[in-house]
């Protein structure tokens, strides 16, 4: 690779492994470069409690990553997730007389529609702003070189727990890589999976991790909502584990294997092998109740959601559906149960916006990876963009 070749790198922390994915910037144009995966054991019911082991884990998913990308970056962008909270706030700022909004007007009204009141230990994470409202019209994206007296910004404020974001950011630089920004799971997500004129028809992007699963729901280019539900793949594992009595990673099989969130999916007489610690006992369970056990706790799941999207007032306007990522969108049936409970479709969310993209990563695990790229190349643009106009105004 070039000295000069500039590289968005997203970083996944996920629960059960590490995911890096490196891209090279070249111009407008995102080009997949390498990947790396590492098994992790460092979480402990969404939270992080072994730095150190982290640590490791991103450094074995990078080695993977530079040894097939022929690079090594020196920062990544950061997913974060499990501990997430949004809010919509907003922010007036009056001028006192009528003049022409300019752009830093528009950061000034967005700054103070950020200064929402949080807890001791929780942290604004992103600020994304909705629209504004000038002089008492609503609506306005840019109102930007419109005249005006009174400016008022709409937001969503996303925060997340310090103390976490902390541990995150510290384990990372134990892998001797530098964090450029945090970025909701679910944000970046989206950002691989969902094309702005999909946005634009009201979406919901469900991320469902191991023991979490995150929450963005768009109206155009407004996020309304952004939210963490504890409820994640690990769950519907346990409830095999717990109801058949087995131990977790004979459950995690079955559910691999013959799994599905629609009971109906299998026969009433198929029957599965339950795995047993004594060789001489032989025990069957019913397909069809390996899947309504799981189907129960899928229709749990999107009962949580949506009542999310209705809370964000989306419930009859997520025209394009709601778009499953992460491990958990890979067991079969999830979007059947999705489209029945939220009454909108649904479909698994794979990345786009990338060149020459593998095919053996092309699935819902990958998306938040790819988008956490994606947003790396996308502030890098936009720094360089900045830097050209301030010497272009010097010049």
């Amino acid at each position: 690779m070039g000295s000069k070749t500039k590289l968005a790198v997203g970083l996944d922390l996920a629960s059960t492994s590490t995911r890096v994915v490196i891209c090279s910037l070249d111009g407008q144009a995102l080009r997949f470069l390498g990947y790396g995966e590492g098994p992790v054991q460092a979480w402990n019911k969404g939270r992080l409690s072994d730095r150190q082991a982290l640590a490791e884990s991103i450094r074995f998913a990078l080695h993977e990553a530079e040894l097939r990308a022929g690079a090594s970056p020196e920062s990544a962008l950061v997913g974060m997730g499990g501990c997430v909270a949004g809010v919509n706030s907003r922010g007036i700022y009056e001028f006192g007389r009528r003049r022409e909004i300019e752009a830093g007007d528009l950061r000034y009204a967005v700054e103070l529609a950020a200064r929402v009141r949080m807890e001791e230990d929780r942290q604004v994470l992103q600020i994304c702003p909705q629209d504004f409202i000038l002089d008492g019209r609503a609506g306005y994206r840019n109102p930007k070189g419109i005249l005006g007296a009174r400016l008022e910004a709409n937001v969503h404020v996303v925060t997340a727990s310090l103390q976490e974001h902390q541990a995150l950011t510290s384990a990372v630089h134990l892998a001797h890589l530098a964090v450029e920004e945090s970025v909701f799971e679910a944000i970046a997500a989206a950002y691989a999976t969902i094309l702005p004129e999909d946005r634009a028809r009201g979406v919901a992007l469900i991320d469902i991790g191991a023991h979490s699963t995150e929450l963005a729901i768009y109206d155009g280019d407004a996020l309304l909502m952004a939210s963490s539900i504890p409820i994640g793949a690990e769950h519907f594992t346990r409830d095999i584990s717990w109801l058949f009595k087995i131990n977790y990673d004979s459950a995690e099989t079955l559910k691999r294997e013959f799994g599905s969130a629609l009971g109906s999916a299998a026969p009433e007489n198929s029957m599965v092998e339950l795995p047993s610690g004594d060789a001489s006992s032989h025990r069957e369970a019913s397909r069809r109740e390996l899947n309504e056990i799981l189907e129960a706790r899928a229709e749990q799941l999107f009962e949580r959601v949506h009542a999310e999207v209705r809370r964000a007032g989306m419930e009859q306007s997520l025209l394009e559906g709601a778009v499953l990522t992460g491990g958990g969108a890979l067991l079969p049936g999830m979007c059947d149960v999705a489209e029945r409970v939220m009454h909108c479709q649904a479909r698994k969310g794979l990345a786009t916006g990338i060149e020459d993209w593998p095919a053996e990563i092309d699935d819902p695990v990958w998306a938040t990876a790819a988008g956490l790229a994606m947003y790396s190349a996308r502030l890098k643009l936009r720094r360089d963009w900045k830097r050209g106009a301030m010497a272009g105004a010097a010049n």
